[in-house]
């Protein structure tokens, strides 16, 4: 792993690397507004992936080349148990599906601890 030093003495990683910090080099760097408060306008651009997950099964590729129009795949989920809302791959809430002006959606039903979070994340 071959790094550069800048003139304030940081390292930077080489192209295609991972940048990596240590817990104290995480500052604040002017995130702040005047007041204190973290200033969200830095972030709030950022495109992300939101996805529904309304289960999953395993199925074998011989079970799966047999598929055609009308066929119908159990899923590991009940009906009645809430879909599961994911933000990058991460689980962020849970809800249910709706529809709205013909269209499908999501009615938030529970939104997940960032403790829960963390712990989704190892799985």
């Amino acid at each position: 792993m071959s790094e550069e030093t800048t003139n304030d003495g940081a390292e930077t990683p080489a192209a295609g690397e991972a940048a990596q910090f240590a817990p104290d080099q995480l500052q604040d760097n002017g995130a702040r507004t005047a007041n204190g408060e973290i200033n969200l306008d830095l972030v709030l651009d950022i495109p992300v992936n939101v996805s529904l997950r309304v289960g999953s099964t395993d199925i074998s590729i011989r079970d799966l080349v047999k598929l055609v129009d009308g066929s119908v795949i159990a899923l590991d989920r009940d009906a009645t148990e809430p879909m599961d809302l994911l933000v990058n791959g991460t689980l962020i809430a849970r809800g249910e599906i709706v529809v709205v002006d013909e269209r499908f959606g999501v009615r938030l039903t529970e939104v997940v601890s960032p403790l829960e979070r963390i712990e989704s994340l190892n799985q």
